[in-house]
């Protein structure tokens, strides 16, 4: 600066000396010199730099030069004096460092993408112009990914993406039980939440085994453990029966499907009967000795009276019981060979 002054100095108080020693050089220094002039006299303000130094210098085409340039900065200075930027452009899950309603000319302001999501694209720091507008603005934050899950064996999972707030849910096979947590979300740093579960084979614990019962057992692993689809089958002490399937299965849910029952026979309380067993006429003395099985069904006769007929009660065993109906009268010796046997009476059905 110290040398602009003394050269614009030099100009002013030298000013027809030098501008005669232009002419006779040309035009080489001429241009340097109004342009001198102009700061000494514009910028610095000297009084004894006026428009007529000027006009004696540079001529009148210089000074419409220089009264434009004047006219071009002060009217630029006063445009972007006022000048300033409102409140920047919103983000899509991002904030900005400093929320204000202005912001001057050459302010900066820096975007932060909100937890759970990371930019993908575009700058995160922008500057207010000085035309009073932001550059345009090209930052996308999008949702974290979280990393693939990975096959659940013997199971499955359930999901439609995997990207931030996403939810995936377990399910296992039949006969797998799920050990562990149903559902997993991604979380805010890209993890998923909490541990993965694990499908474990259903086991089925021993069946109660029934009075008088022998088990046997079919698994498809080895090992003294039960599980899915493995069998076991039913057996009942003689002379005891069975009432039931004799085979259960262990099923999906950890239970057996079913258990059967052990049951004892019934003895017939009669020491001389024809009775009807099986659709067949038997004497209890000779063929129904050890009696019949839990379940089953003989039918005694009886005699109708009044119409000289027989008819016929049936009677069911129940767990080693059976009841003699009340019209049955057992016969003795004498009896048996005087009267005739209800068993060879015609039926009442064939008289009505």
């Amino acid at each position: 600066m110290q040398h602009v002054m003394v050269l614009s100095s030099f100009v002013t108080s030298n000013t027809r000396n030098l501008l005669s020693s232009v002419y006779k050089d040309g035009n080489k220094y001429k241009e340097l010199i109004c342009n001198y002039l102009f700061v000494d006299a514009f910028i610095f303000k000297r009084r004894n730099t006026g428009p007529r130094v000027i006009w004696e210098a540079c001529g009148l085409a210089a000074m419409y030069s220089l009264a434009l340039v004047a006219c071009v900065v002060a009217v630029s200075h006063c445009a972007l004096a006022g000048k300033v930027c409102p409140r920047p452009p919103e983000v899509l899950f991002a904030t900005i460092d400093v929320n204000k309603n202005v912001y001057e000319v050459g302010e900066e302001v820096e975007y932060t993408c909100r937890p759970g999501f990371v930019p993908n694209n575009g700058q995160r720091k922008y500057t207010c112009l000085p035309t009073g507008k932001w550059p345009l603005n090209t930052l996308l934050c999008l949702p974290k990914r979280c990393p693939s899950p990975g096959p659940l064996q013997h199971g499955k999972m359930d999901f439609l993406d995997l990207h931030y707030q996403s939810s995936l849910s377990f399910s296992c096979d039949p006969g797998y039980n799920l050990v562990g947590t149903r559902t997993s979300q991604c979380m805010a740093d890209g993890k998923w939440s909490g541990t993965f579960p694990q499908c474990e084979p259903v086991t089925c614990a021993p069946p109660s085994l029934p009075e008088f019962g022998v088990l046997s057992y079919r698994r498809l692993k080895p090992g003294n453990i039960s599980h899915f689809l493995d069998t076991i089958i039913f057996e009942c002490v003689p002379p005891l029966a069975l009432i039931g399937n004799e085979t259960a299965t262990c099923m999906a849910n950890g239970n057996w499907s079913s258990i059967p029952e052990c049951k004892g026979p019934c003895k017939i309380p009669v020491k001389k009967a024809v009775v009807l067993y099986n659709g067949e006429k038997k004497r209890v003395q000779n063929d129904l000795k050890e009696g019949i099985q839990h379940g089953e069904t003989i039918s005694f006769f009886c005699k109708n009276k009044e119409k000289s007929c027989a008819y016929t009660v049936a009677v069911p065993c129940v767990d080693g019981n059976l009841t003699l109906p009340a019209c049955f009268k057992e016969r003795g010796f004498f009896s048996s060979l005087v009267k005739k046997d209800p068993s060879d009476m015609k039926p009442c059905e064939d008289q009505e």
